[in-house]
């Protein structure tokens, strides 16, 4: 980031309305997730054919970081946020259509691809908010976007019982509807531009050519979110066949972790300008590590989710602070680089649970969560390298 930030008396403005975008995002991501029983029940999927359905989302996701970095880039964060505040949510209504698995399928495929859309859109506009601030802001945007999950898992449980599966989706679309007419106008209009670096003789990189330096970012991303998709898909799994938890508490370690992930990127921006992004990075690493390896020894009930909230608070600050950080790189336009480290990050939530699955059915779960923990390591050795790295 520039030692000396941009001035514009409209900067509040504009991070209260890339705020409510993020918040907005949250919003939709909640509602669908805890609408997922009903549509298997409406459906008749078994596990293992909702399992395969679900795969939809994450592979519609990462097929459109090319086209989304690319977008943005061409037409501005704004114009494509705006388009993609309507499709993200517009394909919730499309969700109770679905009368098979096929086309649930193919409803969460596109549902990905627009979700892709408006992840890059906001993120790159909080990066061109980041540079009227002398630090990083990046980790409070996350925050916000943890928030709004929390937010819309608590509607959920209280008016899910009196809502059908399309009147929640419809009230979801009227408040980003809303959201979009009221703060759409007050985004940033212009994005951030990397600077000409005398390396590259000022020519700027594409996604398909990174600079080292976003390659790295991309492999923290990956180790991030290979932790933090196994902390989603197998935490539960974990209190209740290692741990041994009673029916009740099977849900703590989960609990904890995201409840320590949500308030650690509101922390996280402290840290940064406090310690420095690639400090912040490597004390993530460590405390992925340490709090993996306190569930992998002592799997107690208390003790195992002392380790959770550890990883919780591990993996809050590295992708807000990896955006961050690819989104001022001197080679590479905002979009196109957080779209890279995004897609090589995502490898890793895509690719973590199921390797989780297969080494645990060769050995144990406690063995697939030490391999995990072995990625904390990978962070905090990589995040030193950044300081060699020219971005």
């Amino acid at each position: 980031m520039d030692d000396l930030p941009l001035q514009d008396p409209k900067r509040g403005s504009y991070r209260l309305a890339a705020s409510t975008f993020f918040f907005a995002s949250g919003i939709v991501f909640a509602s669908w997730a805890s609408r997922i029983p009903d549509v298997k029940q409406a459906i008749g999927l078994d596990d293992a054919g909702l399992g395969t359905v679900l795969l939809g989302l994450p592979l519609g996701q990462i097929s459109a970081m090319a086209l989304s970095g690319w977008l943005v880039a061409r037409f501005s964060s704004k114009i494509v946020s705006h388009v993609a505040s309507v499709l993200y949510p517009g394909m919730l209504l499309v969700v109770p259509f679905a009368s098979t698995g096929v086309e649930l399928f193919l409803t969460l495929l596109l549902f990905g691809v627009f979700a892709n859309l408006n992840n890059i859109s906001i993120n790159t506009q909080a990066v061109s908010v980041e540079r009227f601030y002398p630090r990083t802001i990046m980790g409070t945007f996350h925050g916000v976007w943890s928030l709004a999950g929390f937010a819309g898992g608590g509607f959920a449980f209280f008016f899910a019982p009196y809502l059908t599966v399309m009147q929640h989706f419809l009230l979801v679309n009227a408040y980003t509807l809303l959201n979009l007419a009221v703060f759409g106008p007050r985004l940033c209009r212009t994005d951030s531009k990397p600077e000409a670096d005398p390396a590259d003789a000022g020519k700027t990189r594409g996604m398909f050519s990174p600079t080292p330096y976003i390659i790295t970012l991309g492999v923290i991303a990956f180790g991030c979110m290979s932790c933090e998709g196994i902390m989603y898909n197998w935490s539960i799994i974990y209190y209740q066949s290692v741990i041994d938890a009673p029916e009740n508490l099977m849900r703590l370690g989960y609990v904890c972790c995201m409840g320590a992930m949500a308030a650690g990127r509101f922390m996280s921006d402290f840290f940064a300008a406090r310690f420095g992004v690639i400090n912040l990075l490597r004390a993530s690493g460590l405390m992925m590590f340490s709090g993996l390896m306190i569930t992998v020894l002592f799997p107690h009930i208390i003790i195992s989710a002392i380790g959770f909230l550890g990883v919780g608070f591990g993996v809050s600050g590295v992708i807000p602070m990896c955006y961050s950080a690819a989104g001022h790189s001197r080679r590479m336009s905002p979009s196109i680089a957080i779209a890279t480290v995004s897609t090589i990050g995502f490898l890793g939530f895509l690719m973590g649970p199921p390797l989780i699955g297969y080494v645990a059915y060769a050995t144990s779960l406690r063995v697939s969560f030490t391999l995990i923990a072995l990625l904390g390591i990978l962070v905090f050795v990589l995040s030193k390298s950044l300081k060699s790295r020219i971005n």
